[in-house]
């Protein structure tokens, strides 16, 4: 026999729990992390804004140092930190390393977040992923109570900019290769307009010239574009201790940290 009023009933039930879920997992990941400071918490998940799952690295030091939130770039994951994250926690700072829905894999590491979008049916072009790394920063803020620092490699470097610009919770930006990745969908320079926090970018020598285009329309008064001696590489594995020109980045990055 048909109950409608049942029908209803396991339906809003489905939904309650649905959300309970959603918070006792976050609520999880922010008593682990509170739990487990000086550490790595590895494989956490929280939830984008059109609540799919994120699949993230966590490095705990402490709350009151400054908290990365480090973005990939296309076809990768967050194994394009594995050795980035390392070393800025060894410096002294927290870090949230996430999966993208738009990526695959890199450095041995799957994109757990791509692959679970795929399998929901949920589009996974570089402008769907900005929800994703929205959702990370204003994660990050209310963990840590404080500002993030964000970071973007290649069409995430661009998205990066683009959320600085609009979102109140990043202190200072850093941008490895920015362009306009977006076609008719995003003008990049045009959403920037309003960027008036600390930014670093920087790029391969050959990106330069459109790097600079960027930067130029960045009104901050508190930016900085470093461009390499050496050819460079695109995207933030120019950091990576394997690239000829890395330590040429890392200098230039502390440098700009530092101020």
């Amino acid at each position: 026999m048909y109950c409608k009023g049942c029908y209803l009933f396991i339906l809003l039930f489905a939904l309650f729990s649905c959300q309970d879920n959603k918070q006792a997992q976050e609520e999880f990941i922010v008593n682990e992390c509170e739990d487990n400071m000086n550490s790595v918490i590895e494989s956490v998940t929280f939830h984008s804004l059109d609540s799919l799952l994120i699949t993230a690295e966590i490095y705990c030091n402490n709350k009151e140092a400054e908290v990365f939130v480090l973005c990939h770039q296309a076809g990768y994951s967050r194994g394009e930190y594995t050795e980035t994250a390392q070393k800025f926690y060894d410096l002294g700072y927290n870090c949230f390393v996430i999966d993208q829905r738009s990526g695959d894999e890199v450095n041995q590491v799957k994109n757990i977040t791509a692959k679970r979008a795929k399998s929901q049916g949920l589009p996974t072009e570089y402008l769907d992923a900005e929800q994703d790394i929205i959702a990370a920063v204003n994660y990050a803020t209310q963990f840590y109570g404080r500002k993030v620092i964000l970071v973007g490699s290649s069409y995430s470097a661009s998205l990066v900019l683009k959320i600085a610009a609009e979102n109140e919770n990043v202190a200072k930006v850093i941008s490895f290769s920015p362009g306009e990745y977006f076609g008719e969908h995003l003008k990049l320079k045009e959403s920037i307009a309003n960027l008036n926090i600390p930014v670093f970018i920087t790029s391969s020598k050959k990106e330069a010239d459109e790097a600079k285009a960027i930067f130029d329309a960045i009104p901050s008064i508190e930016k900085t574009q470093f461009i390499p001696e050496g050819e460079g590489e695109h995207g933030s594995k120019a950091l990576w201790a394997e690239k000829k020109d890395h330590q040429e980045y890392w200098d230039a990055l502390l440098k700009f940290l530092a101020e």
